[in-house]
C-alpha cells in the first residue's frame, strides 16, 4: 500500500463498517491519552531531588540535566510502546504502516534536506547576521561551533536530547492519536489544537524560573513564560503541518533543533556591537593566544548593515511563503491539505 493512502484508508475503513464499535479511537480518548503523555514527559522533572530545580539548583546544571534526559528518555519509550500497540489494534495497520503513520519511516534525506531548507529560509536574516555579519562561516566551515555546542550538557539537551524526544511525543505519537479518531478531526484541530500540548509542557518553566530568579518581579516572569508559550505552540503548528505534508518525522526533528539553534530572530533594533578591524567584518581570524586581545579600534556597523539584515530577514520570509507547499511536499504524505 502507498504510504499517502494510509489516512484515506482510515477514513473509508470507518465508512464502510457502519457497526463498528468501539471506533479506531473516541476524541475523549485521544484527548485522556495525549493528557496523560505530556504529564509522563513533565512529572518526572519534579519527583526527584536530582531533576527538581531549586533556588541553589538550575536546571542547566549538567547532573539536572543528565537525570532528566534519563527519565524522559523512558517516558517517551513507554508512550511510545502504548501508541504501537493502540494504532496496530484499534487501527488495524501493519507494523510498517503503524511506523509511517508515527511518521518514523521511511525516512527521506530528501524530504529532511527541502524541510530544513525551507526553514532556513526564515531565519534569512539571522543567518546573514551570525554568519556574515560576526563572521561566523569561518567557525562553521571547521565545524567548531557545532562541536563545542554539543561538547556541552547544555548544547546536548537543546539541540538533540530536546528536539528529538519533544517532536517523538508531541509531534509523532500524540498527532498519530488524533488521526485515529473518528469522526475524523479536521486539518484545523490537527494542526492548530494538538500543539498546544506542547506548548502547556513549556509553562512549567515559570515555576523554575521563579526558583532560580527570586528577585526578578512576578510580571516580567509571567510575560517570559507567556511569550514562551506563544512561540512553542506557533511552532507546533508549522512542525505538525510539516509532519503532515512529509509523513517523515525526523525533518522535523532536524528543524526544531535548527531552530532552538538560531533562538528568535531580531525583529527590532540595530545590529551593531560588531568588530571592524582591517576592512574586516568581525575581525581576522585570530590565534588562541590572541583571542582575548583587546579591541580598541571596535566600533559599531553602520546603518547600511542593519537596513540589509531587514531586508534579508523580509526577503527570507517572503521566499519562505512561496516555497512553502513546493519544499513541504512529499509523496510520503500523512494528509493532503488544502
Amino acid at each position: 500500500m502507498a504510504p499517502t493512502a494510509i489516512y484515506q484508508r482510515l477514513s473509508k475503513y470507518l465508512r464502510e463498517s457502519d457497526n463498528v464499535e468501539p471506533p479506531m479511537l473516541s476524541p475523549s480518548s485521544a484527548a485522556a491519552l495525549s493528557v496523560a503523555y505530556t504529564v509522563l514527559y513533565v512529572l518526572p522533572f519534579y519527583l526527584s531531588s536530582t531533576t527538581r530545580p531549586s533556588p541553589t539548583l538550575s536546571r542547566d546544571a549538567p547532573s539536572v540535566i543528565r537525570a532528566r534526559i534519563r527519565f524522559v528518555t523512558v517516558s517517551v519509550f513507554t508512550c511510545s510502546l502504548l501508541t504501537i500497540y493502540v494504532i496496530s489494534t484499534r487501527g488495524e495497520l501493519s507494523y510498517s504502516e503503524t511506523f509511517h503513520l508515527l511518521g518514523w519511516y521511511p525516512f527521506s534525506p530528501l524530504d529532511t534536506a527541502k524541510v530544513l531548507s525551507l526553514t532556513a529560509l526564515l531565519f534569512a536574516g539571522p543567518l546573514f547576521e551570525k554568519g556574515v555579519i560576526q563572521s561566523g562561516w569561518r567557525h562553521w566551515a571547521k565545524g567548531r561551533d557545532l562541536y563545542e555546542t554539543l561538547s556541552s550538557w547544555i548544547g546536548w539537551r537543546n539541540y538533540i536530547a530536546g528536539p528529538f524526544t519533544e517532536e517523538v511525543l508531541f509531534r509523532s505519537l500524540l498527532l498519530s492519536l488524533h488521526l485515529l479518531i473518528r469522526p475524523p478531526s479536521s486539518q484545523s484541530i490537527l494542526i492548530f489544537v494538538t500543539p498546544l500540548y506542547f506548548g502547556i509542557a513549556h509553562i512549567h518553566h515559570f515555576y523554575e524560573y521563579t526558583l532560580t530568579h527570586p528577585f526578578t518581579p512576578l510580571p516580567p516572569a509571567l510575560l517570559r513564560s507567556i511569550v514562551q508559550f506563544g512561540y512553542t505552540t506557533v511552532f507546533g503548528w508549522y512542525a505538525v503541518f510539516l509532519l503532515l505534508r512529509t509523513g517523515n518525522l525526523w525533518g522535523v526533528v532536524v528543524v526544531h533543533g535548527f531552530c532552538n539553534w538560531m533562538g528568535l530572530p531580531r525583529v527590532w533594533g540595530r545590529v551593531g556591537g560588531v568588530v571592524i578591524e582591517g576592512g574586516v567584518v568581525g575581525g581576522p581570524v585570530r590565534d588562541k593566544e590572541d583571542k582575548d586581545r583587546r579591541d580598541d579600534d571596535a566600533q559599531k556597523l553602520g546603518l547600511p548593515w542593519t537596513a540589509a539584515y531587514y531586508i534579508t530577514l523580509v526577503a527570507g520570509a517572503v521566499v519562505w511563503w512561496k516555497a512553502l507547499w513546493v519544499l513541504s511536499e512529499s509523496e510520503r504524505e500523512l494528509m493532503k491539505i488544502g
